[in-house]
């Protein structure tokens, strides 16, 4: 492959061919061109088509034309090159909460040929050291009220050498040109990496092209959703999350439509948004439709024409009573940041209420059995994707785990109906989805594990009305701590969550915390979830 980059790293760390999936080119809108840079496709072509006057984006506090991102954006990029240093391919660390700021150093790094390493804002210390030495971070743009966090990962991970803050960014763009040379990339260089943590809890880097954010927005923006100019898109997945890059950075722009930015995504804030901004499109997960149901009489939403719902499953009650409340059919949708988007999904009178839906264009699927042989409809299988996109890992043996005899294997188990819709059962790993956020178990544990109050401890999904799913640990407590003040007692609960909070992002913490003797073991010492997974699932099924 071809590769316009003077920083090989990441290039180098590209699964070896035998290892990727099989990629599916089936339709003229996937044909691009050799060079290809997503942030000229996403930004610089608004500027050429007349749109520099259009607003691009929207907050409580601030409205941004297509022109000042346009110009921000490169002032930024001759900031990475002249006064940082970046060369092509270098790995550029982005940290913020969803803003202006953010969408304008993600189009500037594209812009100067780097790659964006977006983090979500909550993550620890702890969480974003792994992520700088994987990737070998160097340079890093970063809010000041997040900047503390990445300041002591730089101590454990002094390869981050420059670390810029939005205040001085501000400062220095001002003596900046507005034109800037964007790179020119060819379309299979790596454009981000996005990191999603696995079973482990170790983080994933997933590899993705230039083509491969074009790829999203020309099969799920534009030919699934059919996101116009006029649109106002509101959504609350950070840009971290490759569905909420797609959703409110690439759709919007690709279409020459309008995104709203919000930082808080509360329930209040995000439909007084909907409603002060006339949004027409909403995108969140499940768990943020259903905590919106009790308040959604208070505000006006019939702008909205359509809302989508990804992140994890869709419950059939949600589904249903969204419906009831505002009188839209919530679009559902599965990806991974391994495929970069939804895959497969179904929009207006295609919508089967608790169906996932249908594959959609360009790509394929099947239901597998557990030696990678095709199941007939109707039977629960694991789900395995093809497409233009795929699993690429950041040197990660994993890469084998995920990709089998060319199929991207999600790790979800479904099963197909004969109309070719696609049912969810259930997750087929250790991953725990808690309101949107993929959390590993293995992780919490380890953070569980540093109290000394912890002797052993595992950590599995516990089913909720609410989240979906919350992160439970059952914990067994070492000598010191087995006294009858200490043991079960709420005081050392909340110690214990605090605890795990101080150690990784909040969102990981247990909810639930349960004591017990001992854990189920097999005969070698490991410890057997699926007996707690199963547990907690049938506990809950007995209290309905």
């Amino acid at each position: 492959m071809m590769s316009a980059n003077e920083d090989s790293f990441a290039a180098a760390q590209m699964p070896q061919k035998d290892a990727l999936p099989d990629f599916i080119h089936d339709l003229p809108c996937l044909d691009y061109p050799d060079r290809l840079n997503a942030a000229v496709e996403l930004l610089d072509k608004n500027i050429a088509a007349g749109r520099g006057d259009k607003t691009a984006i929207l907050t409580p506090t601030e409205s941004w034309t297509y022109q000042e991102v346009f110009e921000k954006s490169n002032q930024i990029a001759h900031i990475l090159v002249k006064d940082m240093g970046l060369k092509s391919g270098n790995r550029v660390l982005l940290r913020a909460a969803n803003n202006p700021m953010m969408v304008a150093c993600w189009f500037a790094v594209l812009k100067a040929g780097g790659i964006a390493v977006a983090t979500m804002p909550l993550l620890r210390t702890r969480d974003l050291i792994p992520v700088i030495d994987k990737a070998q971070v160097s340079f890093a743009l970063c809010d000041e009220r997040l900047a503390q966090e990445l300041k002591g990962a730089q101590k454990a991970a002094p390869i981050l050498s420059h670390i810029l803050c939005f205040d001085e960014l501000k400062e220095r763009m001002a003596g900046q040109p507005i034109s800037f040379a964007p790179v020119g990339t060819w379309s299979k260089d790596i454009a981000l990496i996005a990191f999603t943590s696995g079973t482990t809890g170790q983080p994933k880097g997933c590899l993705h092209f230039h083509e491969d954010i074009m790829s999203m927005c020309h099969l799920v923006g534009d030919r699934l959703l059919g996101i116009g100019a006029d649109d106002i898109i509101i959504g609350s997945p950070p840009l971290a999350f490759t569905f909420g890059l797609g959703a409110l950075l690439a759709f919007p722009f690709f279409a020459g439509a309008t995104t709203v930015l919000l930082e808080d995504g509360s329930p209040d804030v995000y439909l007084a948004a909907i409603a002060r901004f006339r949004a027409t499109w909403s995108f969140t997960a499940p768990t943020a439709y259903r905590a919106m149901l009790p308040k959604v009489a208070d505000y006006d939403l019939s702008c909205l024409k359509a809302c989508v719902s990804a992140g994890e499953h869709l419950p059939l009650p949600t589904f249903q009573a969204w419906q009831t409340a505002t009188g839209l059919k919530l679009i559902d949708g599965i990806g991974a940041t391994e495929m970069i988007h939804i895959f497969i999904s179904a929009t207006g009178e295609d919508i089967r209420p608790g169906a996932t839906g249908k594959v959609i264009d360009g790509y394929q699927a099947c239901i597998l059995d557990e030696d990678n042989n095709p199941l007939p409809d109707g039977t629960v299988g694991r789900l395995a994707i093809k497409g233009p996109t795929g699993c690429k890992y950041l040197g990660d043996e994993r890469q084998s785990v995920y990709v089998r005899d060319g199929w991207n294997v999600t790790g979800d188990a479904y099963r197909r109906d004969a109309d070719g819709y696609y049912w969810f059962q259930a997750r087929g790993d250790d991953m725990i989805v808690s309101s949107g956020y993929n959390i590993g178990g293995p992780e919490v544990e380890e953070a569980l594990l540093d109290h000394p109050a912890v002797a052993e401890c595992a950590v599995v999904a516990s089913p909720d009305t609410a989240r979906g799913q919350i992160v439970k640990a059952f914990i067994v407590l070492s000598p010191n701590y087995m006294a009858p003040n200490y043991k079960a007692h709420a005081d050392l609960i909340i110690e214990l969550q605090k605890f795990v909070k101080q150690a990784i992002a909040p969102y990981k913490y247990p909810r639930a915390i349960e004591f017990v003797e001992s854990l189920p073991k097999t005969e070698t010492g490991k410890i057997q979830r699926f007996i707690l997974r199963q547990k907690e699932i049938s506990s809950s099924s007995a209290s309905r």
